[in-house]
């Protein structure tokens, strides 16, 4: 019997979204191909999944270099070890950075683009160019709401998901006809997560452990969109805390 497979791009922290989106698919049954940028977070990820009779194996790659993006694909959509071709994926890579405008560097700008917006086009287009003859699958954007507001400090991040969420558009109208359901999830909040309890403490103290976004709860919303049937699809899905002001 094959066994059905996800693709997760962009996982890091064990607490982690990425790193949610690949339990959660796995406890539906799914193998689960998890890549990113760090061997040892992405082996305790996959080792954790394994831990408790899940099915996934660790790839470490760089979404911004196309030729690690082919190959990353090539593996995920040929049948190998009774696994089918992946059938849902998630672009989830990303980082944020508060930079006051007259000090971004042009480097820096290009590097939240290159992350942020061009990884999620190679993955974007590497997805279309498999699926397509399948005429069948999911692809999911991991979105904020900077991409529909740009707030102080924030140009890069904002610029970058903008992209990110056009890019979803287009899609999702090219390709909805052919079967492929493109979906882009807007997270408004703070992500209660290994990176803000590490780097930003204060938003905790600040806002209390109930105004944060919880990483299951949104890992379960993705797998929801994912099981819908086509007569119904949703394209963008707004995610926030129920204290969040919007």
């Amino acid at each position: 019997m094959t066994k059905r497979t996800a693709l997760v791009i962009g996982v890091g922290a064990e607490i982690g979204l990425g790193a949610a989106l690949c339990r959660r698919f796995a406890s539906a049954g799914l193998h689960v191909l998890i890549a990113g940028r760090t061997p040892a977070k992405l082996e305790r990820v996959a080792s954790s999944i394994s831990a408790t009779g899940g099915s996934a194996e660790a790839i470490t790659m760089d979404t911004t270099n196309e030729a690690d993006v082919v190959e990353l694909f090539d593996r995920a959509m040929a049948p190998a070890n009774s696994r089918e071709p992946a059938e849902l994926i998630v672009y989830n890579a990303g980082g944020n950075q508060k930079v006051d405008f007259r000090e971004l560097s042009a480097e820096l700008f290009e590097q939240f683009w290159r992350v942020g917006c061009f990884g999620g086009f190679l993955v974007g287009r590497e997805a279309a160019r498999r699926l397509v003859p399948l005429g069948r699958g999911t692809m999911i954007f991991t979105g904020a709401s900077a991409s529909l507001r740009g707030k102080p400090g924030y140009a890069q991040f904002a610029a970058a998901k903008a992209g990110l969420r056009m890019i979803a558009q287009s899609m999702a109208r090219e390709y909805g006809p052919s079967g492929i359901h493109v979906a882009h999830v807007l997270i408004d909040g703070a992500i209660d997560g290994e990176r803000l309890r590490s780097r930003r403490p204060e938003v905790i103290r600040e806002r209390g452990e109930d105004s944060l976004l919880n990483i299951e709860a949104i890992a379960d919303a993705y797998w929801q969109i994912h099981r819908q049937a086509r007569s119904a699809w949703t394209h963008e899905l707004d995610l926030r805390p129920f204290k969040e002001p919007f």
